[in-house]
């Protein structure tokens, strides 16, 4: 083979393998959990570029994505492992200030999570367990005092809970003992 016709020949393959197809998003679809190129029936693998990029292996989100905002400042960052959220998460709002960060196994919300208001101020900080809300919990107002504070059981709110008004005085109406997320005694 001449070698103009070799090159001619790898640089078509190269072309044409699936590990060197860059999209973005908006260029695939998804069904059923998995994503295709447009008017194909092949579930995608390749590189994702643009605002959300990362690499998806069969249709499905694999390894390190990121994503930006219009402006290019960061907007989230984490891992993905057969398609779903795994490991810690990151996202921030256009500010470039932090908005949430928590830890996900096998998709779901696991252990220490704690948000931000816009302005940095703490909004939220409590655990996950499976998916659920569990534990200890602490909501605050944009101005630093608690909303609420309470501990959840399987996502539901259980045992005593302590809801304030803006100005630090306990909200009575809402304060009181909980089982299965029905307040059973003042």
């Amino acid at each position: 083979m001449k070698p103009i016709n070799t090159f001619l020949t790898m640089l078509s393959i190269s072309l044409l393998s699936p590990a060197s197809w860059s999209e973005t998003m908006d260029d695939l679809v998804e069904r059923g959990g998995f994503y295709y190129q447009k008017f194909t029936d092949v579930p995608f693998t390749g590189k994702v570029t643009g605002n959300q990029q990362g690499s998806i292996k069969n249709g499905q989100r694999e390894g390190a994505w990121v994503g930006y905002h219009d402006s290019g400042t960061l907007k989230r960052k984490g891992n993905y492992k057969n398609g779903y959220q795994e490991g810690v998460w990151v996202h921030y709002y256009e500010n470039t200030q932090l908005e949430y960060k928590g830890n996900y196994k096998d998709g779901y919300q696991e252990g220490a999570w704690i948000s931000y208001y816009k302005s940095g101020q703490l909004y939220y900080k409590g655990n996950y367990k499976n998916g659920w809300l569990e534990g200890a919990w602490v909501w605050y107002y944009d101005n630093g005092q608690v909303n609420n504070k309470g501990n959840y059981k399987k996502g539901k709110r259980d045992g005593a809970w302590v809801y304030y008004r803006e100005d630090g005085t306990v909200s009575k109406p809402m304060t009181g003992t909980f089982k299965d997320g029905d307040k059973i005694s003042d």
